[in-house]
This record gives C-alpha cells, sequence and structure tokens, in this order.
C-alpha cells in the first residue's frame, strides 16, 4: 500500500495517520464514535450527524456498497467517516455505487487504516473534541490554530431543515401528521406511511398555528444535529401546541418537548451512538435494545413540577430515554424505534401515536 496522505489532529495534540477516500476535504469537526456493525449507508446519510466526524468501531466499512434504497435523507450532511480497513469493491447485488464514490460526490471526506480501537478509547476516555481532517504534512502546530479559529457553528437545524413543505402519502390513509423537520429520516416517515398515515413534512420554523390550519390528526417532532437549546422555533411551536394534538417526537424531538415543558438538556461526555443500546420500558418492565445517535440528554431532576413523567430509562448510563403527559397526549423518546439502522423492538411506539390520533378522533 501507498504512504499515507492524511491524519486526523484531535484539539489535544494527538494524530492518527491513515488513506483517503472519498472528497479530500480539510475540515473542523466534532469526533464521535458509532458501534453500529452494519448500516453505514443509513449512518453516513443521517442529517444529525451534521459537522460530526464519525468513526466506525466495526473495523471492515464498505463492503457491501451503496443502495438506492436506503438512504435516510437526500443529500447526506455528515462532516467525515473515519474507519478501520475500507473496501472498495462491494459484494453485493444491490449496490449500485461504492461509499467513496458516495462521499466524493458529496464533499465528505473520509480516511481510513486508523487505529479506530485506540481512538474509541482515546473518546471514552477524554469525550468527544474537535478535530482536524487534513493532509498529513499539515504542522501540528497550524492544525491546532485551525481548530481553535473554527467558530463554533449553531445553526445545523436551519441548515438540514426542508426549505419548504413536501408530502409523503400513501394509499388508503386513515391519518394526516405533520412533521415538523429538524432533519428527519426517510424510514420516520415510511414508518408512518406503512401505518396509513399521510405525512406532510414542514421547515423548522413553520409557525404554530400554520401547523393547526394544516388540521393534522397528529403532530411529529423530529431527529435533527445539534444543541436543542438552539432550535428556539421548535419550542416555541410545543408551548403552543401542545394539548391540542397528539404529539410524538424522537431523538432531537424528545429533547425539545422537555425544553418546551421547562426541564433542561445537558451534553453528554461522548453522547449514544449505535444499535445495541438497552433501555427499559418501565411502564411493561421490559428490555429494549434500541437505535441510538444524540449527544445531549435530558436532566432528570428537571422534570421535577414539569408535567412529564419518565416512561423509558437507559440501561447503561441511567439516562432519560423517554417521557410522556397523558393529560396533553405527548411523549417521546431519546432512542430511533424506526431504526435504519439497527433492531426494531420499538416500533409499537408508531402504533401507540396511531392510536392516540384514533383515540382523538373518535372523541371528535
Amino acid at each position: 500500500m501507498n504512504e499515507k496522505t492524511r491524519k486526523i489532529v484531535l484539539e489535544d495534540g494527538s494524530e492518527y495517520e491513515g488513506y483517503a477516500f472519498g472528497a479530500e476535504a480539510e475540515r473542523v469537526l466534532e469526533i464521535v464514535f458509532n458501534t453500529s456493525m452494519v448500516g453505514y449507508q443509513e449512518i453516513v446519510s443521517d442529517p444529525s450527524y451534521t459537522d460530526q466526524a464519525v468513526v466506525m468501531t466495526y473495523p471492515l466499512i464498505g463492503n457491501y456498497g451503496i443502495t438506492d434504497d436506503d438512504y435516510e435523507c437526500k443529500t447526506p450532511t455528515i462532516g467525515a467517516l473515519i474507519v478501520g480497513d475500507y473496501n472498495d469493491m462491494p459484494s453485493n447485488f444491490r449496490y449500485t455505487k461504492t461509499l467513496s464514490e458516495l462521499l466524493e460526490e458529496n464533499g465528505i471526506p473520509g480516511i481510513f487504516g486508523i487505529d479506530t480501537r485506540k481512538l474509541t478509547r482515546s473518546i471514552r476516555d477524554y469525550g468527544s473534541r474537535r478535530m482536524l481532517l487534513t493532509a498529513i504534512d499539515t504542522p501540528k502546530e497550524e492544525a491546532l490554530r485551525r481548530i481553535a479559529a473554527a467558530p463554533v457553528l449553531h445553526d445545523a437545524v436551519a441548515r438540514v431543515s426542508c426549505r419548504k413543505r413536501w408530502y409523503a402519502r400513501t394509499s388508503n390513509p386513515r391519518f394526516h401528521v405533520v412533521a415538523v423537520d429538524c432533519g428527519i429520516k426517510l424510514n420516520i416517515i415510511r414508518s408512518l406511511n406503512r401505518l396509513g398515515c399521510n405525512v406532510t413534512i414542514v421547515p423548522y420554523h413553520t409557525p404554530a398555528e400554520e401547523i393547526a390550519f394544516m388540521k393534522p390528526d397528529g403532530v411529529f417532532l423530529s431527529n435533527g444535529p445539534g444543541d436543542p437549546e438552539d432550535v428556539l422555533p421548535v419550542i416555541k411551536t410545543v408551548q403552543s401546541l401542545r394539548g391540542r394534538f397528539p404529539i410524538f417526537g424522537i431523538c432531537l424531538g424528545h429533547q425539545i418537548i422537555s425544553l418546551a415543558y421547562g426541564a433542561k438538556t445537558y451534553k453528554l461526555k461522548f453522547g449514544h451512538r449505535g444499535g445495541n443500546h438497552p433501555v427499559k420500558n418501565l411502564r411493561t418492565g421490559k428490555i429494549e435494545i434500541t437505535s441510538q445517535n444524540h449527544s445531549y440528554a435530558v436532566k432528570e431532576e428537571t422534570l421535577e413540577n414539569t408535567g412529564l413523567t419518565v416512561t423509558h430509562r437507559n440501561l447503561l448510563d441511567g439516562t432519560v430515554e423517554g417521557v410522556a403527559s397523558e393529560k396533553d397526549r405527548i411523549f417521546s423518546v431519546q432512542y430511533h424505534p424506526e431504526s435504519a439502522p439497527g433492531p426494531q423492538d420499538s416500533t409499537y411506539l408508531f402504533e401507540q401515536f396511531v392510536k392516540l390520533m384514533q383515540e382523538e378522533k373518535s372523541h371528535a
């Protein structure tokens, strides 16, 4: 193999050298890791990874290529992909391009040949940090200067949300759902369509009264990137619509619901990302293996006197994974019941949302 041409420099000065694939762009990003064994296409195309460099802990990536049916958004916005061993010769009858080709088309850099075990341990020990992906001959001092000079952006949701409303309809619809797009994954829309929901997807800053004018049977709050406290328009929307329509939130939507009720959120040391996170449903006592991707969590002690109760708990670190207000017909989970990638233990949550909408219709 040729000499290494790219490197990662973390803000603590540590360096990791490797080989380029995808686009050869230089970027300052937040570094995180994902423990999923499969699903790299869904991860790369998940808008929640905007401005993040994702370390894949599974060693072999790229071996089944990219297919036309497995995207989670139309234009990937992940910051960069970091892998141990990259395979540029896929073996899959469904594949239409390689992972490197997808990254190059979208201006996303990749690096392989990295000791991903060592890098992941560093993130676990010292937390998520900023990093620079750059040419191997960039001096460390210059790399650190570029990291320090790069601004911390707070407009990730604005960049990934749709610019105008669009529609995802199904045959024989029973319900109309308005989905507030903070970076929505397509499999969420597919999951709602499968249960007989026509979905109107609207930009994140759509006013509450405009949503109400659409006469939805329910409102959905999507996943998305960044700090939930940066998404004030959606927080205000929830405050206006709660109690008026059944509302279901996932991931960022879960955090936004909690903020709208007066709770607080905080940033985790290195976040939860992977397809193997155990969560306990406190109402049923059952354990669900879940798909997760988030940097922030709801601070449990701040939920007191908000009207929200904790419904789910992460069994790895005890963090809040779900809240609900039965009075307001609103509930949310921190994890991803639509999977993509990941297990399907939690698809019942979409059915729970449909049941709320059905009950609302029957009482109308």
